[in-house]
């Protein structure tokens, strides 16, 4: 392919050759001894971005659709390099440099343009910080598409916070609940208190973000010590996990061993220091189709821990989409179910616009304060190179490392 009508608009040579191994790699040993070199990872998007295929967003988002693990995650993925990020924050800093242009028009030729109007400033100013706050808003929508509530690796629960631990007493069904919600047998369900002996684990996807499920063993003392480990994994995975499910029978009620485990892992409520648990956390009403229309009565501390309380049967997976929507409303994204988040930014990106926020925020000072224009416009010149990160209009060469770095070979 002629340049510029390539990825990276530059002169391309594609060699098909046959699949096997060995032919492939004598092909390729041929083009190394004629002058050729194994590209570096990401080196062909690197190119793409230089010769301003892409801009730097949306070469992010190259990296971020192959390593999508839903289709929703691909969709935003796909968002991002067809230039929604690229496109609005250009259009934030296309604002900024607006502002920055009559501010210095003022300092050099106030005499001829006659007095800056000081509210229209604030105006053009607060309308960019809510634009800059709309993006962050994405922020946390687009970590759950790329991260998901997941464990990764093995005993990940036990070193920091990731996935959703289902805990309860023994034979309150949390094993079937882990199966019906998987539509597997992954979990052995006995009527025998204390089948469960260490945590489970389980993915699936729920509305767009990956999870993975952990199943507890059965929290109450023992005197196996097999058991008591497997009780104390549990309670590691509780501490560790994004999201608590507390699961009880709902035909038995709140009952005293209910309010031991609860006791043991959040004390005397979320925020206190006897409170083990560091995530978010729903209670889980199984077996309700054995408790009719009957609520579980529970102590005001207890109902004021838990945001929400959802009734399910795993025996009929009754109650299992509200538990998912209950989920996705306390991970903070009720909307990726529905299609809601197209195109987000990442960890990088948010940190560039969270310090053009500041900046803004330094020039609403300045205004209000009524400080000299040269302390304007170093704010606002702080405000447009952050957001220039983004784009890749401003970006620094270590900065490109640092992207270009973690894609894969080939891209």
């Amino acid at each position: 392919m002629l340049a510029p009508r390539s990825y990276t608009r530059e002169d391309v040579i594609e060699l098909q050759v046959h699949g096997g191994p060995v032919c492939c790699r004598r092909v390729l040993r041929a083009a190394i001894e004629a002058g050729a070199r194994p590209a570096r990872p990401g080196e062909f998007t690197l190119r793409a971005f230089l010769n301003g295929r892409l801009d730097l967003s949306q070469a992010e988002s190259v990296m971020q659709l192959v390593e999508a693990r839903t289709a929703a995650a691909a969709d935003s993925a796909l968002a991002g390099l067809r230039g929604g990020v690229g496109q609005e924050v250009r259009q934030i800093r296309e604002g900024v440099l607006d502002v920055l242009v009559e501010v210095e028009a003022r300092i050099d030729f106030e005499e001829d343009l006659g007095p800056l109007d000081t509210d229209a400033v604030k105006r053009d100013v607060a309308a960019l910080q809510r634009d800059i706050e709309a993006a962050l808003r994405t922020a946390r929508q687009g970590a759950l598409l790329r991260n998901g509530l997941q464990a990764r690796g093995r005993r990940a629960w036990e070193e920091g916070r990731r996935g959703v631990a289902i805990v309860g007493r023994p034979n309150v069904g949390k094993s079937s609940l882990l199966n019906a919600w998987t539509r597997t047998d992954r979990a052995i369900v006995t009527d025998i208190a204390g089948t469960t002996r260490d945590v489970l684990e389980a993915d699936l996807v729920v509305g767009g973000v990956p999870l993975t499920l952990l199943d507890t063993a059965g929290i109450r003392d023992s005197t196996d010590e097999v058991e008591a480990i497997g009780v104390g994994r549990s309670q590691a995975a509780a501490s560790n996990a994004d999201i608590v499910l507390m699961v009880v029978d709902a035909s038995a009620g709140w009952t005293e061993a209910d309010q031991v485990i609860y006791s043991d892992l959040w004390g005397k409520g979320p925020g206190t220091r006897s409170c083990r648990v560091k995530g978010m956390s729903l209670l889980v009403a199984n077996k309700a189709d054995l408790a009719g229309n009957q609520e579980v009565p529970l102590p005001l501390p207890v109902k004021e821990a838990f945001r929400s309380v959802v009734r399910t049967c795993a025996v009929s997976r009754d109650g299992l989409g509200s538990l998912e929507e209950a989920i996705l409303q306390l991970a903070g994204a009720p909307q990726l179910a529905s299609g809601g988040v197209s195109w987000a930014v990442n960890e990088r990106q948010a940190e560039a616009l969270v310090r053009a926020h500041e900046a803004l925020m330094g020039v609403s000072q300045s205004v209000q304060e009524g400080l000299p224009y040269d302390c304007w416009t170093i704010d606002l010149r702080a405000a447009a190179i952050a957001l220039g990160e983004v784009s890749g209009d401003e970006v620094a060469e270590e900065v490109l490392d640092s992207v270009f770095s973690r894609f894969c070979l080939g891209k």
